[in-house]
């Protein structure tokens, strides 16, 4: 019978949690029985296996190494003719199908922004947040009377949605509700594409360089920037750089800018930067929309969005705090390393998040394999892997897969991508998370418009919500709010996800536990970089802690119908029923908490 025990998490295996810093020795101990050599086999992706002896110690094999190069790299041990790969909960096996280990190595310069750590991202669908003032919109737009009606989603008499109505959303209006942000504890907020463009989400950018003027102007910007920042809130702006609009100043298809677009004249300025098939009618375009020419990034374009004179430069001069990615795995490395050096020139300390879908670590885009966290593209990505985690979790009650891609994102990711992780549950192309969280289905638009929880739905999707929300607030990462996620907004995909803020009918009891939840992040620094580690999990129930030096913060997520006994070494306080609690203390069923070594609220009891 063989028995051999290794696990990446545990420090006793492998002393550094997740990726390595390249040059950094790290210690990596196999236990087991035999007293066969053991070997550390290891190979960077596409490349050879190399075979590497490790010294016996009392009960198994240990070795020290460092790495040279940044890079993907994989490894598994071999003894007594056994490979020895990853198993469930990536404790070792060597049994089949065999899968080697992974391990990220990444730039001895890679740093993260510390001020990002800990905080509390809030989303904000500009034209959907809230409005200031009165809007007027040109011809061809059209401007909804109700702030609360559906946006447009029939097709058109040419079968086209398109997304030509606008609600009047802007940034005085964002400006005037920043104190209801700081009420949530916020300390960053991320905007959907801000820069003009024809459509109400203005991902088919019309000018680079000019707010458009249904959301304000520079002047608008810069007093949301400057009030913000007295809030002790950043800006981070949507960056959408893989396509520009038909309509726009380089592109130029309708006449309607005084530039000469590449669909007019090969002799455009901005001719390199689009591919035509047939000229001028057929282009590559995203995803084959034809509103959405796709760009050459390799062309001029790269100049003018990342040199000195450039788009990000320029806009990071206002005092931003950094970018958001659209569509990051569509853009070239080099494009995408040229970017981060922008913005790293301007301000060192700004964040780079790219929009990546998968586990970024190992992605494989257009064929090409990509190396987003090794230091030289991105800061962190938008966690959909977790999202889908957690929503898994709680809807079916069973923590395999949540504990799986936990597990997964802690070994593959280096940490300081882990502290920075954007942990979204909903975005302005997802279904509302309370929709998601009620599990009751819609097959059409139709549908979608019309479907409505009644109280019983709302009440479960409700409780449902509010366990996700604790995950959400308490791992690794900073947790994003899409807006209206807080106040108990529905809707299902595009664009019922992107319907206009109720402020007049708001679930004051979920705001309340999104303020009581932000408020737990900002008195704990421990969700800054501190230590995740799994204390206890069955199928239904996952305990684990957060630490630092001096805070513990331990959260239990109970699914079933069990009971459980916790028990503490030191006093801890119950931070949502704001008591002490035992040293011995009962997990009821159905239920969630969130424990601290300190009180953060006067009235503990």
């Amino acid at each position: 019978f063989f028995m051999i025990e290794y696990n990446p998490l545990n420090k006793k295996c492998k002393n550094i949690t997740g990726g390595i810093r390249q040059n950094e020795t790290f210690i990596i101990r196999v236990f087991g029985d035999s007293r066969e050599p053991c070997f550390f086999v290891l190979y960077r992706d596409g490349g050879e296996a190399r075979y590497f002896p490790m010294q016996i110690i009392a009960n198994g094999w240990q070795i020290e190494f460092s790495i040279e190069e940044p890079g993907l790299y994989f490894y598994f041990f071999e003894t007594e003719n056994r490979k020895i790969g990853v198993g469930r909960f990536l404790n070792a096996t060597c049994e089949s199908p065999f899968r080697p280990y992974q391990l990220t190595v990444y730039s001895a310069d890679f740093k993260t922004p510390d001020w990002f750590k800990g905080g509390i991202m809030y989303q904000i669908f500009p034209d959907r947040f809230y409005k200031s003032g009165e809007i007027c919109v040109p011809a061809g737009k059209y401007l909804h009377e109700n702030w609360t009606e559906a946006p447009f989603f029939r097709a058109n008499e040419n079968g086209k949605i398109l997304n030509n109505d606008f609600f009047g959303g802007n940034l005085n209006g964002i400006r005037e509700k920043l104190p209801y942000l700081q009420q949530l504890n916020i300390s960053v907020i991320y905007l959907n594409p801000i820069f003009e463009a024809y459509s109400n989400h203005r991902y088919d950018t019309g000018d680079f360089l000019k707010i458009d003027p249904l959301l304000g102007d520079c002047e608008d910007f810069e007093k949301l920037i400057e009030e913000a920042r007295q809030c002790g809130i950043k800006i981070v702006l949507d960056g959408v750089f893989n396509h520009t609009g038909a309509d726009s100043r380089y592109f130029n298809r309708f006449g309607h800018y005084d530039e000469v677009g590449a669909y007019q004249s090969k002799n455009s300025d901005y001719y390199s930067w689009y591919k035509f098939t047939d000229y001028p009618d057929r282009y590559d375009c995203w995803w084959g929309i034809d509103i959405l020419p796709a760009v050459n990034e390799l062309s001029s374009f790269d100049e003018f969005i990342t040199g000195e004179q450039g788009v990000l430069r320029t806009w990071m001069r206002f005092g931003l705090g950094g970018f958001r990615l659209d569509v990051a795995d569509e853009l070239p490395s080099c494009f995408l390393q040229h970017v981060r050096s922008a913005i790293k020139a301007e301000n060192q300390e700004a964040i780079l998040i790219g929009e990546v879908w998968e586990d970024a670590s190992d992605k494989v885009s257009y064929g090409e394999r990509r190396t987003y966290l090794q230091g030289r593209e991105l800061d962190s990505v938008m966690n959909y892997p977790l999202k889908d985690a957690i929503i898994d979790f709680i809807l079916h009650n069973d923590t395999s897969f949540f504990r799986s891609t936990v597990m997964t994102l802690l070994d593959h990711y280096p940490k300081q991508v882990t502290d920075c992780l954007m942990n979204i549950l909903g975005t302005h192309d997802t279904v509302r998370i309370l929709t998601a969280m009620s599990g009751i289905p819609a097959y059409d638009k139709e549908q979608m418009n019309q479907i409505r929880l009644t109280s019983e739905q709302y009440r479960n999707a409700l409780d449902n919500l509010k366990a996700a929300v604790v995950l959400q607030f308490t791992l690794f990462g900073i947790p994003c709010v899409y807006y209206g996620d807080e106040t108990g907004m529905e809707g299902y995909a595009d664009p019922f996800c992107r319907k206009c803020l109720d402020w007049e009918n708001i679930d004051m009891e979920l705001l309340e536990h999104y303020r009581r939840l932000g408020r737990i992040r900002k008195e704990y620094s421990v969700f800054g970089e501190g230590e995740y580690r799994e204390l206890f999990a069955d199928k239904t129930c996952i305990v684990f802690e957060r630490r630092s030096d001096t805070e513990v913060i331990c959260v239990c997520v109970n699914r079933g119908n069990g009971k459980y006994n916790l028990n503490f070494s030191d006093q801890m306080f119950d931070l949502f029923r704001n008591n002490t609690v035992a040293l011995k203390t009962q997990v009821l069923p159905f239920s969630y908490y969130i424990f601290g070594n300190k009180p953060i609220f006067t009235n503990f009891k």
